[in-house]
């Protein structure tokens, strides 16, 4: 199975996927990785465990479409079964999602539909709540709003701060992730 991974930073799910792969507990290809930006530490992750890297600088192009346009052929030339957002802080364009039905996997930190958007850890710690977690999902061309393949609870303890429960929803969520992958079948 074919997989091209999108990263906007560290790219720690990134890392996790790359080490199941190394250790033989996941069955995929990992063909390339691609950024949104130059300098990344998930192209460099990538780079030194010889996976093939790419940039697309959202900041190159004067207008979105061409952005868009521009992605989307760069991960067409993949021919990926899957495509996995780890981390990546763009949101494509509808021809991307419509030339990845159910095949453009995203992860987010915390249990959609409740606390969409860039700070989900953030809003569910403000809201109160006792159980948080993690979804993997299909993206659509909503914010976080497409169809969820799996979630995994993680439990709110008392001190909590926003990074040290985001720091334990990002174990779990790594551990999703794989778990997820692991699930899919070509296509």
């Amino acid at each position: 199975m074919r997989i091209v991974v999108l990263v906007s930073g560290t790219g720690s799910n990134l890392q996790a996927v790359i080490d199941a792969v190394a250790e033989g507990l996941l069955d995929i290809s990992l063909v390339a990785v691609g950024a949104d930006r130059p300098g990344t530490f998930g192209i460099e992750r990538s780079a030194a465990a010889g996976i093939e890297t790419f940039v697309v600088d959202f900041k190159a192009f004067a207008e979105r479409a061409d952005w868009d346009a521009a992605l989307l052929e760069k991960v067409l030339s993949y021919r990926p079964d899957y495509v996995v957002s780890s981390g990546f802080m763009r949101i494509v364009g509808p021809e991307f999602i419509e030339t990845f039905p159910r095949r453009y996997l995203n992860t987010h930190p915390a249990l959609l539909p409740a606390f969409p958007g860039a700070h989900g850890v953030r809003d569910a710690l403000a809201y109160g709540v006792k159980v948080s977690g993690c979804t993997v999902m299909y993206a659509d061309a909503g914010v976080d709003t497409g169809p969820i393949i799996a979630q995994r609870a993680v439990e709110v303890l008392d001190g909590d701060t926003e990074e040290s429960l985001h720091e334990r929803i990002k174990i779990a969520e790594r551990d999703l992730l794989i778990e997820t992958l692991r699930q899919l079948t070509p296509r």
